[in-house]
């Protein structure tokens, strides 16, 4: 009957462990080194080096975890009931993880790998009938017991250590799938931050340029509205000058006219009635003038009235635009009344050259005063 290991028929150690570079990205610089390594010819020796440099970066059972949970690869190296295909591998894989706590220091290169080990001599913990009389012999071997039941012991401590930190091991590692999750949450609110960010930017230079250029229009406006109203009120000035003079010159003419009245008194009844009514004409001209000046006044109202409104918005200015259409307005009827009061003066001019001329025909010839006077009245 042909003899069975754990391993199958044509397959080595070496094979599951060089499965394990696939498996665990890290155990790529152990298979390197190992295969890089000169005086290696056999995959036993290769096996036993990655077995050393293993022990030495204190992973093996990290490693030998990794492989044995594949158990669909390993049935390619391992007959079904093998020991790394039962529970037992699991708890062997475990065991492993009190290694962890030795600094191993093995020596790879020079060493002679490939050859067989040499067989430990466990004769001295046997009992022999030559040697039950050797005390010296007994107390070796009680010591040795001893020794092996430290042994014991340590590797029960070993164990429950194992047990905590698999047990921490895995608290670290769901810790570490939520601190993953959250920061995965975390960097998908900062890239939706950013991105609204860049968008708030964009609008915000939307608006500025928009208000920039609405507030240039609006400049522009308010500065023609301004120079509109200072020509219109210098226009307006000029037509108060001027009403002003001809209401002075139209209060003088009066005196001189009433002077020539107070001479003429004792003239005929037409010359009197002509004068009464030239002094109603007079009287309705400074009424119309009376007029004029409130008017005048309240086109000064109107104008500071659009001074101080200048400033404000757009309903405003709107405002203002009719206040400029009711000035206009104004403006037209002073002009109106203006050209009426010129007619009615140039009315006045003829009627008083018709109550001169009038006035030859009935004065006699030695009132050379009144003829004269008469005279410069009519012309």
């Amino acid at each position: 009957m042909v003899r069975k290991s754990f391993l199958s028929y044509n397959k080595t150690i070496w094979g599951p462990l060089e499965l394990v570079e696939k498996l665990y990205p890290e155990a790529e610089e152990i298979g390197a080194s190992v295969r890089d390594l000169p005086g290696l010819k056999t995959p036993l020796g290769r096996a036993r080096a990655w077995l050393r440099l293993a022990l030495m970066q204190k992973k093996m059972a990290d490693y030998l975890r990794c492989l044995i949970i594949q158990r669909d690869l390993l049935s390619e190296f391992y007959e079904y009931h093998a020991l790394m295909m039962e529970e037992e591998g699991a708890v062997i894989v475990g065991l492993l993880v009190g290694l962890n706590v030795i600094d191993a220091n093995l020596c790879v290169k020079g060493e002679d790998l490939d050859s067989q080990v040499g067989v430990i001599d466990f004769s001295m913990y046997l009992k022999n009938e030559e040697d039950i009389g050797n005390k010296e012999r007994n107390v070796q071997i009680a010591a040795i017991l001893d020794q092996k039941n430290y042994v014991e012991e340590l590797n029960r401590q070993l164990n429950s250590t194992v047990s905590s930190l698999h047990s921490r091991v895995d608290s670290l590692e769901k810790s570490n799938t939520k601190l993953i999750e959250e920061l995965a949450i975390a960097k998908n609110n900062i890239i939706k931050l950013q991105e609204e960010n860049h968008q708030l930017r964009s609008e915000n230079k939307l608006i500025l340029m928009k208000t920039q250029q609405n507030l240039e229009v609006t400049k522009v406006d308010v500065e023609t509205e301004l120079q509109t109203y200072k020509h219109s009120r210098q226009g307006l000035d000029e037509m108060y000058n001027e009403a002003r003079r001809q209401l002075r010159d139209e209060s003088q003419l009066r005196q001189d006219v009433e002077n020539e009245l107070a001479v003429q008194v004792s003239m005929k009844h037409e010359i009197e009635l002509a004068m009464k009514l030239l002094e109603k004409d007079i009287h309705e001209k400074q009424d119309t003038l009376i007029g004029l000046r409130q008017q005048l006044e309240e086109v000064k109202s109107i104008n500071i009235e659009m001074y101080q409104k200048l400033q404000s918005s757009e309903d405003g200015l709107k405002e203002k635009n009719e206040i400029i259409a009711r000035l206009e307005e104004k403006t037209n009827k002073i002009t109106v009344a203006m050209r009426q009061l010129e007619q009615s003066d140039n009315d006045l001019l003829t009627q008083t050259r018709t109550i001169a001329m009038s006035l030859v025909k009935y004065a006699s010839s030695d009132t050379q005063d009144q003829y004269k006077l008469v005279k410069d009245i009519s012309f």
